[in-house]
């Protein structure tokens, strides 16, 4: 069994949100080729973990993609692509899977799975614990709790990744870098104020893509 956080999207709450997270992955290659044979058994959005900056980024993707998809306004065929293409600044659905999608070498993993059939309705079959037992089952890797918050979502972030796809610009100044206990804090202090400022700028681009 892999641990499983739901959560509930406003405006959206009987399509709750499931989030499974792995680290130390070995069979990323496996998850995808599953997912270019479109087998229906692994309808989910395999995200590179290193690809998503906060829970905020993640959720507020997912809230668009479901909204999108709801509204018949979505630019892909499944709620869970429309994810992967919602996290992307541009209109390029190949770049997206291939920027936000697992590759063949994905290590760190996050699972989402929406409870949404082909026609917009609620799946009852889909719950935390068919999603926690099917993921335990093929995911070869180690499972790891995600807050209620989101919290451990963002952990294993690449930011200078993130930066350069949102083209923000700026430079990561801390690697290496190991001075003490006060000035690891501070380090720690900016690195979480540096997420923020590029959360709200993040967050913005994508609304604006999905207006």
């Amino acid at each position: 069994m892999a641990s499983v956080q739901t959560f509930a999207l406003p405006h959206y709450e009987e399509y709750p949100v499931h989030v499974a997270l792995f680290k130390d992955v070995t069979n990323a290659a496996f998850l995808r080729s599953q997912l270019l044979a479109s087998n229906p058994d692994f309808d989910y959005a395999f995200l590179d973990a290193s690809m998503i900056l906060t829970p905020n980024h993640l959720l507020t993707s997912t809230f668009l993609a479901l909204h999108t998809f709801l509204t018949k306004r979505a630019k892909t065929r499944t709620p869970h692509s429309e994810l992967v293409f919602r996290l992307s600044p541009n209109n390029n659905i190949g770049e997206s899977y291939k920027k936000f999608g697992i590759g063949d070498a994905t290590t760190a993993i996050i699972a989402v799975k929406l409870p949404i059939t082909a026609d917009a309705t609620v799946d009852a079959s889909i719950t935390a614990e068919t999603v926690s037992k099917h993921l335990g089952n093929v995911v070869q890797g180690t499972s790891v709790r995600i807050g209620e918050q989101g919290e451990g979502l963002g952990l294993w972030c690449d930011v200078d990744k993130v930066r350069k796809m949102y083209k923000l610009g700026g430079e990561g100044g801390n690697k290496g870098k190991k001075t003490g206990a006060a000035n690891g804090d501070a380090r720690v202090k900016k690195e979480g104020d540096e997420k923020k400022e590029m959360e709200s700028v993040i967050l913005g681009i994508i609304a604006l893509k999905g207006s």
